[in-house]
This record gives structure tokens, C-alpha cells and sequence, in this order.
């Protein structure tokens, strides 16, 4: 849980500032504290889709809520960059940068806290494994034969 939150939090302010950093150097008008809400109300659409697939284990169902909510948290966020910001080339960087890193950002998410709350379910229920078995194999002469000659 602990590392949940610090990667959260460390992303928020980590890619808030670049952002920020990054509309400095594009002359675009935000302060820090916008850049600081745009992220922060813009990953409640990464908290829904983390919610539903983590209760519905279907990896198809968290594509699609990934393109659906996580793309619409992003556009929201991106409509806000291009609003106060002039040029294409500045508006296309900074927007193109926003968009792979919060996109990208979900799909860590879900990839590396999934197999860790597998992990927790199969050591709190038992795996849903047959129990091995031992099964008898019937060993060829010739390589006995070969294995007690060397000896």
C-alpha cells in the first residue's frame, strides 16, 4: 500500500512539475497550481477504471475503460493545454508529452499492482491449483544400463 501511494503521489508531483516545467519553456500561460488540479482531477479517471477491473479480473473490459475514461481524463486535460497555449509546435509538444505520460501511467498502474494483488489473493485464499500428483515413468533399460556402467 505504501508504495502505491508514494508512486501515486510521486507521479502527480513529479509529472506536474515537468509539465509545468515544459509550458514555462513553451511560453504557455499556466501556473502551477492549475497544472498541479489539471493532474490531479485528471487521474480520478485512472481510480475508476483501476476500481472496476480490480473487481472484474478481464483484461479486455480494462482496454476499453482505458481508451474510454483514461483518454477522456486526458483530452479534458489536453483541451485545457491548448487553450492557453499559442503555436503548433509548442501545443503539440506539450500536449503529445501530457497525453504518453498520463496514458502510460495508467497502464503501469494496472500491469504492476496487478500481479501484486494476485499475489496477495493466492497466499489469503490458496491457489486454485489440482495438487500435484507423482506419477510413475517408466525409465528405458539402455539408460540405466549407460548411467550404472559409468559408475
Amino acid at each position: 500500500m505504501g508504495t502505491a501511494i508514494g508512486t501515486c503521489f510521486g507521479y502527480w508531483l513529479g509529472v506536474s512539475s515537468f509539465i509545468y516545467f515544459l509550458a514555462y519553456l513553451v511560453n504557455s500561460q499556466i501556473t502551477m497550481l492549475q497544472t498541479l488540479s489539471l493532474l490531479g482531477y485528471g487521474l480520478f479517471g485512472h481510480c475508476v477504471v483501476l476500481l472496476v477491473t480490480y473487481n472484474f479480473d478481464f483484461h479486455a473490459l480494462f482496454y476499453v475503460l482505458w481508451l474510454l475514461l483514461g483518454g477522456l481524463s486526458t483530452l479534458r486535460m489536453v483541451a485545457a493545454l491548448l487553450s492557453r497555449t499559442v503555436g503548433q509546435t509548442p501545443r503539440l509538444l506539450l500536449c503529445g508529452t501530457l497525453s504518453v505520460l498520463h496514458m502510460l501511467f495508467l497502464l503501469y498502474l494496472h500491469f504492476t499492482y496487478h500481479k501484486i494483488v494476485e499475489g496477495l489473493l493466492d497466499s489469503l485464499e490458496g491457489p486454485n491449483l489440482a495438487p500435484m500428483q507423482r506419477v510413475a515413468r517408466d525409465v528405458p533399460d539402455l539408460i540405466v544400463n549407460v548411467t550404472l556402467r559409468t559408475r
